[in-house]
C-alpha cells in the first residue's frame, strides 16, 4: 500500500505543480475580474460532476466490486463487467451532456445566482460552461478506466495520466487566445481538449495491461443494478466534499465581484496538500482494504487502516500548519504577477487560512471512507454527509455577510472536522477502526512536531526572510523557498528528536530500494 501511496502520490505532485504554472498563467493574464470569475464557474460545473460521479460515488462503488470479481472470478469476468459499466456510464453521461448544453442558461441560474442575468459575468459563463461541459463525459470514463488500473493494483498510470490534463490547458492557455479571441475561451477549449486526451491514454494503458475494454449494449443486468445500487447512495457520501464547494461557490457569487476567483486560487494552493496526500490514500487504500476484507483478513484490515492514516497525517499536519503561518507570502510568491495585485494576495490569503484550518479533516475523511466502502455500506456516509451539508449551509449563511469571502472556506473546514469525526465515531464503535498505541503516540507527536515548526516558522517570518510581500518577483519565491524548507528541516529533525520516526531507518530504506534499481 505505502508503495502504490508513494506512487500516486508522487504522480499527483507533478500534476499540482503543473496545476500552479497553470493557475498562475490564468492569474497574471485575467486577474481576479469578471472574466476569471466567468471562467472558473465554466470549469466548476463539469469538475464537480467529474468528482461526483467519476472519482467519488462510481469509484467509491465500483473498485470493490471489480478488486473482489478479479479476484474470485477472473480476469475475463471482471472485464466484461467493466465494459457493461462503461458502456451505461457513458450512455448516461451522453444524455447529460446534451440536456446541459441545452439548458445551460437555467442551470447557471442555480450555481451562480449572484451573476446579474445579461451581465458580462453572466453571458460569459454562458459561452464559457457550454465549451468545458463535454468534459464531463470524457473524464468520467477516464475515471473509469483509472478505477480498472486501480483495482488492478496499477496505480502508476493512472496517476500519470492526469498529469496531460494541465500540459493541455497550459498549451492551450499559451496558443490558443489568437484564434480564439481572449485567453478564457482558450482556457475552457483546453479543459475539454485535456478529457480526450486522458480518456485515451488511460484506455489504451488498460489494453496493454490485458483489461481492453470495449462498448457493448448498455443494459441493467445484475451486477450492473448492484453498482448502481451502491452508486445511488454513495453519491452523497462520497462527494459531499465537493458539495459542500458548490454550496460555497453558490454563496461565493452572492458576494462582491472577484470572491469566486479569491477562493478558487486559495483553493488550489490548499488543494496540493489535499490531493497530493488524500486522494493518494484514498485511491490505494479502498482495492488493499477490499483484498483483505475479501480474504477475511480483519487483523490486517486495521492495520492498513491505521497506517493510512499516519501516512497521511504526518504530511498534512505540517502542511496545515505551514500554510496558516505563511499564507500571505505563498499566494503572492505564487500568484503576485500581472492583472494579480498585491492586495488580491492578501485577501486570498485570508481564504487560505480557513481552507487550511480544515486540511486534516479534509484528508481524514477520504482515509476513513474506504472504511466503509470496502464493507459494502454505503449508506453510513450519506446519512453522515447529509447532517454535514446541512451544517455547511448553515453556516455559510451565517458567516456570509460578516466574513465575505472567508466564510465560505471556513464552512467547509467546520463542516470537515465534523465529518471525519462522526466517521471516525461509527468506525470506533463498530470495530472496524481500532487504532493501536503506536498511531496513537504518532499523532499525538505529529501535532507537537507541527507546532513547533509553525512556531519556528513565524519566528523566522519577522527577520530578512520575512520579506516575500514587499521583494521583486524572484526574491519572494526564494524568500518563500527557504523559509518552507527550514520549516521542513525542523518538522523531521523535531520528529527524529521525539520519537515519532526514525529518519536513519527511512534514509536507509530509500538507500536499499535506490541500490536495488541501480542493480535491476
Amino acid at each position: 500500500m505505502l508503495k502504490g501511496f508513494l506512487t500516486v502520490s508522487g504522480w499527483t505532485m507533478i500534476s499540482r505543480v503543473l496545476g500552479l504554472v497553470r493557475d498562475q498563467l490564468l492569474a497574471a493574464l485575467l486577474g481576479t475580474g469578471a472574466a476569471q470569475d466567468a471562467y472558473q464557474i465554466a470549469f466548476r460545473l463539469p469538475n464537480m460532476f467529474r468528482r461526483l460521479f467519476g472519482e467519488g460515488a462510481l469509484n467509491a462503488a465500483f473498485v470493490p466490486l471489480f478488486a473482489s470479481q478479479l479476484e474470485r472470478e477472473g480476469k475475463d469476468t471482471a472485464r466484461q463487467f467493466a465494459s457493461e459499466t462503461m458502456s451505461v456510464l457513458l450512455s448516461w453521461l451522453l444524455l447529460l451532456t446534451v440536456l446541459g448544453e441545452i439548458f445551460m442558461p437555467g442551470v447557471l441560474r442555480v450555481i451562480a445566482p449572484g451573476f446579474a442575468h445579461g451581465d458580462v459575468r453572466d453571458s460569459l459563463a454562458i459561452s464559457l460552461s457550454r465549451i468545458t461541459f463535454p468534459y464531463l463525459l470524457m473524464i468520467c470514463g477516464a475515471a473509469l478506466v483509472s478505477g480498472v488500473l486501480n483495482g488492478m493494483h496499477k496505480f502508476g498510470v493512472a496517476a500519470a495520466a492526469y498529469v496531460s490534463f494541465n500540459v493541455v490547458g497550459i498549451a492551450a492557455i499559451l496558443l490558443l487566445p489568437p484564434f480564439t479571441g481572449d485567453v478564457a475561451h482558450a482556457a475552457a477549449w483546453g479543459v475539454s481538449a485535456s478529457g480526450v486526451v486522458q480518456f485515451g491514454i488511460l484506455l489504451y494503458a488498460a489494453s496493454r495491461a490485458g483489461m481492453r475494454l470495449r462498448l457493448v449494449m448498455p443494459c441493467l443486468t445484475p451486477r450492473i443494478r448492484t453498482l448502481l445500487a451502491r452508486m445511488g447512495v454513495g453519491l452523497v457520501g462520497s462527494g459531499i466534499t465537493q458539495i459542500n464547494f458548490l454550496v460555497d461557490t453558490i454563496i461565493a457569487t452572492l458576494l462582491p465581484a472577484g470572491s469566486v476567483s479569491l477562493m478558487y486560487f486559495a483553493d488550489r494552493v490548499n488543494q496540493l496538500p489535499l490531493g497530493v496526500l488524500g486522494a493518494a490514500a484514498g485511491t490505494t487504500l479502498l482495492p488493499v482494504l477490499t483484498r483483505h476484507l475479501a480474504a477475511d483478513d480483519e487483523a490486517g484490515a486495521h492495520g492498513v487502516q491505521n497506517r493510512a492514516i499516519s501516512y497521511a497525517l504526518i504530511l498534512t499536519l505540517p502542511a496545515a500548519a505551514g500554510l496558516l503561518v505563511l499564507a500571505a507570502p505563498v499566494m503572492m510568491a505564487l500568484f503576485g504577477h500581472g492583472q494579480f495585485t498585491a492586495h488580491d494576495a492578501v485577501l486570498a490569503a485570508q481564504s487560505l487560512r480557513a481552507y487550511a484550518l480544515g486540511l486534516p479533516a479534509f484528508v481524514l475523511v477520504k482515509v476513513l471512507s474506504p472504511g466503509f466502502f470496502a464493507r459494502g455500506d454505503t449508506r453510513t456516509p450519506v446519512l453522515v454527509g447529509m447532517g454535514t451539508l446541512a451544517l455547511n449551509f448553515i453556516l455559510n449563511i451565517s458567516f456570509m455577510h460578516w466574513l465575505a469571502h472567508i466564510g465560505p472556506p471556513l464552512a467547509s473546514s467546520v463542516a470537515a472536522m465534523v465529518n471525519a469525526g462522526v466517521l471516525a465515531f461509527i468506525l470506533l464503535r463498530r470495530g472496524a477502526l481500532v487504532p493501536d498505541p503506536g498511531l496513537l503516540r504518532q499523532l499525538a507527536g505529529m501535532v507537537g512536531c507541527a507546532g513547533l515548526m509553525a512556531g519556528g516558522v513565524a519566528l523566522l517570518g519577522h527577520t530578512p526572510l520575512g520579506h516575500a510581500m514587499t521583494a521583486g518577483p524572484v526574491m519572494r519565491i526564494v524568500d518563500v523557498g527557504v523559509l518552507i524548507g527550514l520549516g521542513v528541516g525542523l518538522y523531521l529533525v523535531a520528529l527524529h528528536v521525539l520519537g515519532v520516526t526514525d529518519l536513519r531507518l527511512a534514509l536507509g530504506a530509500v538507500r536499499r530500494r535506490l541500490g536495488r534499481k541501480r542493480q535491476a
